[in-house]
């Protein structure tokens, strides 16, 4: 997914992503979202969150 795409959902949870990375904008949404804040934690095979919007760029 590309960073507007991403700062868009974050805009979305009344996330500020200023010049936060991609992967600390992820989990702040994930995190505003009430999910497990995991993305790019090496946990992408152990998850179970499949279908994770964020799964195909996850690690």
């Amino acid at each position: 997914m590309k960073l507007d795409e991403i700062r868009e959902i974050a805009k979305q949870h009344n996330i500020k992503a200023g010049k936060m990375k991609k992967a600390d904008l992820i989990r702040a949404i994930q995190q505003a979202e009430g999910n497990e804040v995991c993305f790019d934690t090496g946990k992408a095979a152990t998850c179970g969150q499949h279908t994770c919007l964020w799964s195909d760029d996850c690690q």
